[in-house]
């Protein structure tokens, strides 16, 4: 399960949660207090609350605001204020409510746990958010949110011990969560634990029969381990839910093949749609199913070459030695991927590779002219709009390269690169306050391990633009047609 899902399942978690502490304790102040008082701040609270579960958050906000007002050491209402400003995006308020409800309440869970979940959401905060978790576990040691976000930052830590701990206490909190017990056994494969992860895919299925995840995890941890029969009993059982699952399908395929039984992969690859052979997928399935060697060495270039002498029409033959001749000669990959896609038209991959040489060749022109017939008739093929975001980039049609750039994005949130590329094209268009936004948008998500260079010219570039915007400078965009 990505972990993007996970988290959000546990923001919902904790607001349901959090509803239900505020509104309690706001009951008890209601008796107590304020049942006399023209001014009743539980009222206000609860006219928040409201406005917050229909989601109407400024509206939230500013009644959260009123309770505080009257009653400055309110602590629900500051924790209730937090929580509007994060799901407004207000990240740096949000954390000064957070920490204002922890004075208040001092042996209150929940303010810690859900400021070290949201630090845990910001990039380069991460251990920040470690001792604010533990903290929480130490008020009430049974906070699902504490434990979940402890479990993810050992990991990332590199301590897959301490992870699969963490993990394990989640399954004993919550036993009826199957996403849990999924956790555990990815975080029990990474400590080397394969008994452990084994019987958590099992206790995972237990609680949830149909989970893919699951089956497919025990179906590769049996192959791994030599136990091919018992894996097939999990690929087989899976092969229901594949029949309106294109990609589970080439999944199963492929575990038929590392078990030996080809024929069956065969028979699910030839039962695909068109659109799943021409997936990075079903071209990768159908090379293995063909023994293919598509590897980087003299031996499997020379059986690619023998193949195509004796067959030269043999379009995933050609593909694959287009692919191994991509970085070293990129005039014969264009040549061989032409050809693949001659040989077969329906096949997006093969034309995506040759409008790849082409931009490498720097052919721009002919790439961008292939690439848009591909997407018109494969509308979210990846590498399609990647290679023509590039094309059209090196090409300075900056706004349709912007338009492609925002395809990838969406596509691949977790892509911080894009962001510097659309900034790259609103400053050399001149359009500086988008491009501020974009460099700084990237900056917050960009990784030093792997964007250094970028970070390092961004960083140049940003006080000369900051001034510039400041001044006023550059082309304005009209917001009534963006």
């Amino acid at each position: 399960m990505p972990c993007g899902s996970r988290e959000r399942r546990l923001v919902a978690a904790l607001a349901c949660a959090l509803l239900l502490v505020c509104a309690h304790g706001a009951a008890a102040q209601e008796r107590d207090e304020f049942d006399e008082t023209a001014t009743d701040p539980v009222k206000l609270f609860n006219r928040g609350q409201e406005a917050h579960a229909k989601k109407d958050y400024e509206r939230a906000l500013e009644l959260y605001e009123e309770a505080l007002q009257v009653k400055p050491d309110f602590a629900e209402a500051e924790f209730q204020k937090a929580a509007a400003l994060v799901a407004l995006k207000r990240l740096p308020e949000a954390e000064k409510s957070y920490r204002r409800a922890m004075e208040l309440s001092k042996t209150w869970a929940l303010p810690p746990a859900a400021l070290g979940l949201m630090l845990v959401r910001t990039p380069g905060r991460e251990k920040e958010a470690e001792p604010l978790l533990r903290r929480a576990l130490e008020l009430d040691a049974k906070n699902l949110t504490a434990v979940v976000a402890l479990a993810e930052l050992r990991v990332r830590a590199g301590d897959a011990a301490e992870s699969a701990t963490f993990w394990r206490r989640a399954t004993e909190l919550k036993p009826d969560d199957a996403s849990l017990w999924l956790s555990l056994a990815r975080a029990e494969l990474n400590a080397k634990d394969s008994a452990g992860a084994l019987k958590s895919f099992g206790r995972a299925l237990d609680v949830d029969s149909a989970s893919v995840e699951a089956r497919l995890g025990r179906a590769d941890l049996l192959i791994s381990t030599g136990e091919k029969e018992r894996a097939l009993e999990d690929v087989r059982a899976l092969e229901v839910l594949a029949k309106s699952d294109w990609k589970l399908a080439i999944a199963i395929a492929n575990r038929y093949g590392l078990v030996g039984k080809k024929e069956e992969a065969r028979r699910i690859y030839d039962s695909l749609p068109a659109e799943a052979k021409q997936s990075e997928e079903g071209r990768k399935l159908s090379a293995a199913l063909n023994d293919l060697p598509c590897e980087e060495t003299p031996e499997a270039r020379a059986a690619l070459e023998q193949l195509i002498a004796s067959d030269p029409k043999n379009a995933p033959a050609l593909a694959c030695l287009g692919r191994l001749e991509r970085t070293g000669k990129p005039e014969r990959s264009a040549q061989l991927y032409r050809r693949a896609a001659e040989a077969e038209p329906s096949n997006a991959d093969y034309a995506v590779g040759y409008a790849a040489a082409l931009v490498q060749l720097k052919r721009f022109e002919e790439a961008v002219a292939v690439l848009r017939r591909v997407i018109a008739a494969a509308p979210e093929h990846y590498e399609a709009h990647a290679n023509l975001a590039a094309a059209l980039f090196e090409l300075k049609l900056y706004n349709p390269a912007i338009v492609e750039y925002k395809w990838i994005g969406s596509a691949k949130p977790e892509l911080a690169v894009v962001h510097f590329f659309i900034a790259i094209a609103h400053d050399r268009m001149g359009e500086y306050e988008e491009a501020l936004s974009e460099y700084e948008t990237f900056l917050a998500r960009a990784d030093a391990g792997v964007n250094q260079l970028e970070i390092e010219k961004v960083n140049l570039r940003l006080p000369t633009l900051r001034n510039q915007v400041k001044r006023g400078e550059g082309a304005k965009k009209d917001k009534r047609t963006q």
